[in-house]
C-alpha cells in the first residue's frame, strides 16, 4: 500500500545516486527508529498519565506537609 506522497518521494530517491540512495535510507531508518521509539514513550505516558498526576499530587502535599528533606547530591 502506497500513498500517492510516499510514490512520489520513491521516484525522487530512485533518481539519486546508488551512493546517495544508501546515505538516505540510513538517515531513513535512524528517523523512522526515532519516531516509533516517541511513539512508545506517548503510548507509556497516556497510559501512565493518572497515576503520575496522582503522585505529583501526594509528593505535594508531602512537601506541604513538611515531611520532605532536600537531596543532599554529595550522598547519592
Amino acid at each position: 500500500m502506497s500513498s500517492p506522497a510516499i510514490a512520489t518521494i520513491v521516484k525522487m530517491v530512485e533518481s539519486l545516486p546508488s551512493d546517495a540512495q544508501e546515505r538516505l535510507a540510513d538517515h531513513i531508518r535512524d528517523y523512522i527508529a526515532e519516531l516509533d521509539d516517541e511513539m512508545r514513550w506517548d503510548d507509556s505516558f497516556k497510559r501512565t498519565k493518572t497515576s503520575l498526576a496522582a503522585a505529583a499530587r501526594r509528593a505535594k502535599q508531602t512537601i506541604a506537609d513538611g515531611r520532605s528533606v532536600p537531596i543532599n547530591y554529595e550522598q547519592l
